[in-house]
């Protein structure tokens, strides 16, 4: 069983930054990709960035040149530094991990900007 556990979530003024964290635990044998999803009040959930086994990156356009995601392979972690915040990132955050076989979800983090 694997397990997603998510930290930093929280409230900031527009402009100001924040750092999202992932840790996975579990039997993990192979990890495909990891990422960062976002669903906010009335919206569908999207992806925000997603890295790859190999540290491919990509980004949704709206996150493009303010937020950076990084992976420790040796720890099973990945982050999301979210930068120059603005209120439509308002959200809660979900931390994500693809297996060959399997996918799992973290259990959310609110992340609220205030204009």
């Amino acid at each position: 069983q694997v397990q997603l556990v998510e930290s930093g979530g929280g409230l900031v003024q527009a402009g100001g930054s924040l750092r999202l964290s992932c840790a996975a635990s579990g039997s993990i044998f192979s990890i495909s990709a990891m990422g960062w999803y976002r669903q906010a009040p009335g919206k569908q959930r999207e992806r925000v960035a997603r890295i790859t086994s190999s540290n491919s990156t990509v980004y949704a356009d709206s996150v493009k040149d303010r937020f950076t995601i990084s992976r420790d392979s040796a720890k099973n972690t990945v982050d999301l530094q979210m930068n120059s915040l603005k209120p439509e990132d308002t959200a809660v955050y979900y931390c994500k991990l693809s297996t060959p076989w399997n996918t799992y979800w973290g259990q959310g983090t609110q992340v609220t900007v205030s204009s």
